[in-house]
């Protein structure tokens, strides 16, 4: 294990000299980083393969996590701690003249996923392991991720994610393991070649998989008789078309091929992934028949819901089974988590589609609507307009969240607000004909990477107070409210968020070239760019701000630096220009000397988990102001709460837990509440313009967005302007902006008693246990997958 310090050394030089024959002096920090994590790898690897060899011996039921988005970060220093050698090890490295935190920028962050879906994810797999459940991943080894984003003059720039130029050290190619994929028509068979990346549990001795499925041509498929004989371009268009299934997470579907392009890899991921549980199923037990009992599969949102049918194709088409008994065991298997009670975001698929690239697919789940419709007939015999409302397939769609709910034995929402909506609304029908298959289970976040990793100083200081039980069991961290008013503590809190405000606050300089203040509030927004998600609310009270400034500079506010992050879709254009305003005004107010500093604007490019670990300590505030109703949970709003930020948001998602949690003197409510928003939606009574007409607040900050008081002239920002004052009004900006004004002027008058705040920050921080995800999968385990623990020994 090199637990020793010289061991260790000795060990780390002879790695390095053998894998690149150099000395420690000649080697850069990319062979040094290459050296470390192939000692990394010889520790996993061997308990990797005692882990499967003991799941095998002991036959319990294993849980597969099928997602679309696996959004990692950066794996290095999390398999250092969960093995425990990492404070030696870094000690150790120093003493050879090795910066561990040069070596940790040498691993890119893994271009798997895009926000919440995928964190969660990754959440999860991390949890398993350490609550040595049995659980595994399934997704797609993207060649390159979402993009790269560059802010240039303004404007968000889509560069390629190159994530594995310098390769992945993490990931095991096991082409043993491949699998055929066939499409149906001309398009052809793909291999599907699984690359596994161990996911190592805390302090234990378990390592589950991560198995990422990457597309390669199949053996035959590609013609070299006429590739020799100078017909290279047609090799050439067949390799690439292939590869391209795993080239790029969401390839724009405003358009047929785009939209071709990702369903062909929601196949290929459920096929590939189905294909291989089948397979060691067969091996390990030898009954099809027992899958239920022994595996399970989880569905993470709707891209991979086309497992409903995959499975019922390879038990009655491979397996021989019949239509009823296929049925039966898909639906014991299958569960579903949704993501969304929008239902414009909802995902369906044209059956044209649907029907050319997966024709036996296609037979199947007309099938299952046909026989579904024909159950739903005998509940409510005559009522055409309902069961209409719940096919399968209607209106030339196939419609993935129903077949998800048909095909599973469990629906789960991911916040109990959530949960409600999709009971009482989205997915009202549903629940009334199978109430017994739907169920809550609230978020959670690994307080190992977002606290622990990303908070050091907070987590020795945790442990100074209430001792290290919290790190194995997240909820102890409740003893810390016997602290919230202790001034030591308070001082050492508040001592520890002025220090990573200077290092975030020293990463703008550098970055940037822009002074913070690390006295002034950190008030960050960080998150995909999504007008449900109102970053555009929060550019608008920005402005309003600025106004009282400049028509009193003497005013009396407590200085504010205003921080966003976050991506959005290339093809979202109303978010683009919500990027594009944010650093229109940071490019006015930073620099405008009348100001004097007192308020500071940054949007932060290329947001992702590693840029995160540094945001989310550093700020003081976490903006969660989504309309209420419309964001399922959130997780940001977690990480920001573990780390001591306070919370100002609507009453949404897993805000509304928040608050019950720490309370309503340690968290900002704001705005109009779920059922208030419904209503108003069904009535049609939205009018943003008679706020725009009564508010002279609303009136001002929006005309400055035609009037030229914003680089880019009066036209850059009209579709924002339009939007607002003569849009429909679905996500409510102008109606919450008062009440939202209110809210930050509450934090100004907080903010200034540092004691009250650090209290408040205290009390966040010891209430963030509860949503932990170790308390999120025990919930899955025990109520969906019927999992147990499986204690791995040496």
């Amino acid at each position: 294990m090199l637990r020793e310090k010289e061991e260790f050394k000795a060990a780390f030089i002879e790695r390095l000299q053998a894998l690149h024959g150099k000395s420690l002096e000649e080697a850069s920090a990319q062979n040094k980083y290459a050296a470390l994590g192939s000692l990394v790898r010889d520790y996993i690897g061997k308990r990797w393969v005692n882990t499967n060899k003991q799941y095998v011996a002991k036959g319990e039921k294993q849980v597969y996590y099928f997602s679309i988005e696996f959004l990692l970060g950066r794996l290095l220093d999390t398999y250092l701690r969960g093995m425990g050698v990492r404070d030696v090890w870094v000690e150790a490295l120093a003493e050879l003249g090795v910066d561990y935190a040069e070596l940790e920028d040498q691993e890119h962050d893994a271009g798997l996923g895009n926000g919440g879906l995928g964190r969660l994810a990754a959440c999860f797999l991390d949890s398993l392991a350490a609550l040595e459940l049995p659980g595994h991943g399934c997704g797609i080894r993207y060649k390159y991720g979402l993009f790269e984003q560059k802010i240039i003059d303004g404007d968000q720039v889509e560069h390629p994610d190159n994530w594995l130029k310098n390769g992945n050290i993490w990931e095991y190619r096991k082409i043993d393991k491949a699998v055929r994929v066939e499409f149906g028509g001309s398009f052809g068979a793909v291999l599907a070649v699984p690359y596994d990346i161990p996911i190592l549990g805390f302090g234990n001795n378990t390592v589950n998989t991560l198995r990422l499925w990457s597309a390669e041509p199949t053996e035959g498929e590609m013609d070299f008789a006429s590739f020799n004989q100078g017909n290279y371009l047609k090799a050439v268009e067949y390799k690439y078309s292939v590869e391209a299934i795993s080239e790029i997470l969401y390839p724009d579907d405003t358009h047929y091929e785009g939209r071709l392009l990702r369903l062909k890899q929601q196949y290929f991921l459920v096929s590939a992934g189905i294909q291989s549980i089948l397979r060691t199923l067969r091996r390990k037990h030898g009954d099809i028949r027992l899958l239920p009992e022994k595996v399970a599969i989880h569905i993470n949102d709707t891209h991979p819901a086309l497992a409903v049918p995959e499975l019922m194709r390879i038990l009655m088409d491979e397996e021989g089974l019949g239509w009823d008994e296929a049925w039966q065991l898909t639906t014991g298997t299958i569960s579903y988590t949704n993501h969304t009670i929008m239902p414009e975001a909802l995902e369906k698929w044209p059956i044209d589609i649907f029907q050319s690239l997966l024709p036996r697919l296609w037979e199947i789940v007309h099938e299952i609507n046909e026989r579904f419709c024909h159950d739903l007939w005998h509940f409510y015999p005559g009522d055409w307009d309902r069961i209409a409302a719940m096919a399968i397939t209607a209106d030339g769609f196939v419609k993935m969240a129903h077949l998800a709910v048909a095909g599973s034995h469990s629906v789960n929402g991911v916040a109990k607000i959530h949960t409600e909506i999709l009971k009482k609304d989205c997915m009202k029908l549903f629940y009334q004909y199978t109430p017994y298959k739907f169920n809550n289970k609230t978020n959670g976040i690994t307080h190992r990477r977002w606290l622990m990793k990303a908070n050091p100083g907070l987590a020795s200081l945790i442990t100074d107070t209430i001792g290290p039980s919290w790190m194995r069991h997240p909820t102890d961290l409740n003893r810390l409210q016997y602290f919230v008013a202790d001034a030591p503590f308070q001082e050492r809190l508040a001592a520890i968020k002025r220090d990573r405000k200077a290092a975030l606050a020293r990463f703008v300089k550098a970055k940037y070239e822009l002074d913070l203040d690390p006295e002034s509030i950190f008030d960050t927004q960080v998150k995909r760019i999504h007008v449900y998600k109102r970053q555009l609310l929060n550019a608008l009270r920005i402005m309003e701000l600025y106004n009282r400034l400049k028509e009193n500079p003497r005013l009396d506010i407590v200085p504010r630096t205003f921080i966003f992050s976050g991506k959005a879709a290339p093809s979202y254009l109303l978010a683009k220009k919500v990027i594009k305003l944010v650093n229109a005004l940071a490019a006015v107010i930073n620099n405008d000397p009348a100001i004097n500093g007192r308020m500071k604007v940054i949007f932060l490019e290329n947001y992702g988990v590693t840029l995160a670990e540094m945001i989310i300590p550093a700020s003081d505030v976490s903006e969660q102001i989504s309309t209420a109703s419309k964001e399922a949970s959130g997780t940001g709003n977690m990480k920001f709460m573990m780390n001591g930020a306070v919370t100002v948001g609507t009453l949404d998602g897993a805000n509304i837990e928040i608050r019950d949690a720490v309370g309503d003197d340690n968290i900002f409510i704001f705005g109009l509440k779920a059922e208030e928003v419904i209503e108003i939606c069904a009535n049609d009574q939205c009018n943003p313009r008679y706020l725009y007409q009564t508010d002279p607040r609303v009136r001002q900050v929006t005309e400055q967005l035609i009037d030229g008081s914003l680089p880019g002239g009066p036209d850059e920002f009209r579709p924002l302007y339009d939007y607002l004052v003569h849009g429909k009004g679905d996500f409510f900006e102008l109606q919450d902006f008062a009440a939202y004004l209110d809210a930050q002027a509450r934090v100004d008058a907080r903010f200034r008693d540092r004691r009250a705040w650090a209290a408040m920050a205290a009390v966040n921080i010891a209430r963030s246990g509860q949503f932990s995800s170790d308390h999120t999968v025990g919930e899955y385990a025990v109520g969906i997958w019927n999992i147990r623990p499986v204690p791995i020994g040496e």
